[in-house]
């Protein structure tokens, strides 16, 4: 299930955030620091472009899915992204089936919720896992690019879903 983020929220989702696994997987690999975080939620919290929610599974909250870039002109598009407590869902042997869970939610969500067109977002290019999973929801990789970010070269890939190719349930 998603749900809205609230300020109870904030401090789960930097812990999630600043986990190894999470870091090793983002365009910014540094640790987050608190300020950082606030001053990322006064902003995307009254943001009209942003959405931030709580992946919540069998009651428990373990993860966060942003859509931002959110464009109300027609085609409708948007960006997301997401990550999970990794630890958690590790040590409750639940990671699998609450990656599939959270992007099934979310790109039925971005179709569903907020009438996107084409669903937008970023992979690390040697994020080989994700990007099969990508894949298996039907996302199309674009062309890749080197960018720097926190003092590393990194490549970037962009992908796509557009709303006819979706993979309905």
């Amino acid at each position: 299930m998603l749900r809205d983020a609230t300020e109870d929220d904030v401090n789960l989702m930097l812990s999630w955030r600043n986990q190894e696994t999470n870091r090793q997987v983002s365009k910014t690999h540094h640790e987050i620091t608190a300020a950082e975080h606030a001053a990322w939620w006064s902003r995307v919290r009254v943001d009209p472009t942003r959405r931030v929610l709580m992946y919540v599974r069998d009651g428990v909250p373990c993860g966060v899915v942003t859509f931002f870039d959110l464009s109300p002109d027609e085609p409708r598009t948007g960006s997301w992204g997401f990550y999970l407590d990794a630890d958690g869902l590790a040590e409750r042997g639940e990671t699998l089936p609450a990656w599939l869970e959270v992007m099934r939610e979310a790109v039925d969500h971005a179709f569903d919720e907020l009438k996107l067109d084409r669903l937008e977002g970023e992979v690390l290019g040697d994020n080989t896992v994700v990007r099969q999973m990508n894949r298996r929801f039907r996302f199309v990789e674009g062309t890749p690019e080197t960018q720097v970010h926190d003092g590393r070269e990194i490549t970037v890939i962009p992908i796509s879903l557009d709303r006819e190719n979706r993979r309905r349930r």
